[in-house]
Formats: C-alpha cells, sequence, structure tokens
C-alpha cells in the first residue's frame, strides 16, 4: 500500500484586514473578469485516476452535539462509487453528495430517508483534501460521527496509516478523476456574507471572519495556495473548531454541544480572551472555517470525481447553511451543461 514520504513544506500565506462588506465591492471584481467559455464551469480531467483507500481504519470518539460515543470505519470502495456512508444494518446507504444535505445548526447532516449522519464535515474534509475519492464510512454506536480533538488532524492520520491506491471499477478498470473548472465568477450570499469562486488554473481559497464582539478573534483573512494534500494536512487540517464562552449556555440548552469541551474545541471569551490556550496557529480560527468549507463543497463530488472546483474560493462570515448554498448553486450549473460535456462521456474520452 502506499503512503506518503515527501516532507511537508510551508506554502500557505496569511494576512489580516479589514472585513468589506457585500454586496457591492465584490459586484465590482466580478465585473472585472470576462467569460471565458460559453459555460460558467466545465469538467475536466485531471490526469489523475480515481483512489480509494488501500485499507481499512477505524476512529472512535464523541459526539460533539449528541455526546454518544461512535465508531466510524474507513473501508476502500470501488471506482465511481463516490463517498458514502453506511449507518447500519436496514438502512440505505447516504451518498456524501449535495443532494442529501439538510438544514442542522452548527454542523452538515446528510439524510436519506429516516437514516441520517451528523457532523460530517470535518472527515469528508480531510478525505477531499487527502485524495480519497471512493470510501466506504461505516458508523456504529449513534449518527454522528466523534468530534475526536476538533480538527481534521486525527482523520488525516488515519487516511495515512490506510494508504491510497488506485480504485478500480467492477471490470478491474481504472477511471480518469475529473474536476470542475470555474470558467467565469459566481457567488452566493446573505446579507454580508458570501461564498464566491473566480477563475483560476489551480484550487485556492482564501476565507474571511469578522467577530467584533471578540476581540482575541476579532477580523481575519487567510489564503492558501496551492490547495493540496500537504497544505492541508501542515496548515488547515490541525486547527481546531471553536466556540464563543459567552454561547455555551444558549446552545447547550437548545440541546447543542453535549459532547462539547476544552478537549474538542478552542473557547473563546469577549472579555477575558481564549479559555484554552495554547492556540495551534495565531489565527486558528479562520483556518478552521477552510476546513469546514473544504468539507462542505466535497459534496459536489459524485462518482467519484473531484468534490473542489478548481478556481479560486472566497468566503467571508459565512457558514454551513452558506456553503451548502453555494454547493448547490454549482451543482445547477452542472446539470445545465452540454450533454457531451457531462463526466460519463468525459470518462470516456480521458480513460
Amino acid at each position: 500500500r502506499s503512503r506518503r514520504t515527501a516532507p511537508r513544506r510551508r506554502r500557505t500565506r496569511s494576512h489580516c484586514r479589514s472585513g468589506e462588506m457585500f454586496p457591492r465591492r465584490l459586484q465590482a471584481s466580478v465585473r472585472k473578469f470576462g467569460t471565458t467559455s460559453s459555460s460558467p464551469l466545465s469538467w475536466q480531467p485531471t490526469g489523475k485516476p480515481q483512489q480509494t483507500l488501500a485499507s481499512g481504519v477505524e476512529k472512535s470518539g464523541v459526539g460533539l452535539h449528541s455526546g454518544a460515543s461512535t465508531t466510524v470505519r474507513l473501508l476502500p470502495a470501488m471506482a465511481g462509487e463516490g463517498r458514502y456512508f453506511s449507518p447500519g444494518p436496514g438502512r440505505p446507504r447516504i451518498p456524501a453528495t449535495v443532494d442529501h444535505v439538510v438544514e442542522s445548526p452548527l454542523c452538515t447532516t446528510l439524510r436519506r430517508g429516516a437514516a441520517r449522519v451528523l457532523t460530517v464535515e470535518h472527515l469528508l474534509s480531510a478525505l477531499e483534501a487527502s485524495g480519497v475519492d471512493n470510501a466506504r464510512l461505516e458508523i456504529d454506536g449513534g449518527d454522528e460521527v466523534p468530534i475526536l480533538d476538533g480538527s481534521a488532524r486525527e482523520w488525516v492520520e488515519a487516511i495515512e496509516e490506510a494508504g491510497l491506491c488506485a480504485a478500480k471499477d467492477h471490470n478491474g478498470n481504472e477511471i480518469a478523476k475529473l474536476a470542475t473548472l470555474i470558467h467565469e465568477p459566481m457567488y452566493v450570499w446573505r446579507d454580508d456574507s458570501f461564498v464566491a469562486a473566480f477563475p483560476q488554473r489551480k484550487t485556492k481559497i482564501t476565507y474571511g471572519i469578522s467577530f467584533p464582539q471578540v476581540p482575541a478573534i476579532g477580523c481575519r483573512w487567510f489564503s492558501c495556495f496551492p490547495m493540496d494534500d500537504l497544505v492541508y494536512a501542515e496548515e488547515i487540517g490541525p486547527s481546531r473548531t471553536f466556540c464563543i464562552y459567552e454561547e455555551i449556555e444558549s446552545l447547550r440548552n437548545a440541546g447543542l454541544i453535549r459532547g462539547g469541551s476544552i478537549e474538542n474545541a478552542i473557547v473563546c471569551s469577549g472579555t477575558t480572551g481564549w479559555q484554552n490556550p495554547p492556540l495551534r496557529f495565531h489565527d486558528e480560527p479562520c483556518r478552521h472555517k477552510i476546513l469546514d468549507l473544504i468539507g462542505d463543497i466535497s459534496l459536489l463530488s459524485e462518482n467519484g470525481n473531484q468534490g473542489l472546483p478548481i478556481g479560486h474560493l472566497i468566503a467571508y462570515k459565512a457558514g454551513h447553511a452558506l456553503h451548502a448554498k453555494f454547493a448547490r448553486h454549482l451543482k445547477d450549473l452542472m446539470m445545465k451543461l452540454e450533454p457531451e460535456m457531462q463526466p460519463s462521456v468525459l470518462k470516456q474520452l480521458s480513460a
């Protein structure tokens, strides 16, 4: 089985600046770009085969919101199957796609019929960034993916332990991996929050957050380029989820974060600052938002193709709901592509 042995190098750049109001500034940026295609996006071969895990691996822990102890097994899957959850005997598999996202507070939830899986974003983020295109994800003990230490680091380590290999279909053949290429600017927004994408030759992600009521967090921006598995493992995956100390009581009264603790989240007060230092990065909350965005946008992946589009993704003060709205917007555009530009046809041409 294959393992990554290349040294990990620091290749990211972060900066802090004041937030800008949307949509006026973003619309001005949109007008600067010309359309380079008759379609706003297209499918493009990555030059790589679809991958899966070389062996199985499992992790156990407590669910952030349910407080239940669960175990998730990451298992190999055939090329073209994509990533999907198997929540237990007698329940249907739940494809990890945007079509199965349902609204839920403070996490991303997938549902199919009566079966559901909560808080999938950190696991899916690690799988997408690590190049695990096809995987069977079994969950026992409950319906929530364990939060572990609040980051994706343990998932990345589990994937490295299992190793990666080229996935084969039922005929023993490899399948070419495709990705969505952004040709023109597009965005979704709500109030002063937005998620946008601009043409770029490689995937780049920029995220801005603004917490004026919590000076220790404040307004920060972080940008990752290129977004690959090495950058993710060092600069994004270890960043932990965060919460505001003054909001904890109300969240628990609402039945949320029952499994939350200082062992799986970094907590910040508006008056006294960080309650459980040290941080892994000075801008850890901003980096964690990129982690969440990758997990949510990975839900664009279908049939083992890449979820993250090739382009510059920019988000500001967004959350899981807006991430999902953007993913649905891209999915709608994909469905409007001409028949000859659909993945099934391109797969044959690039094989």
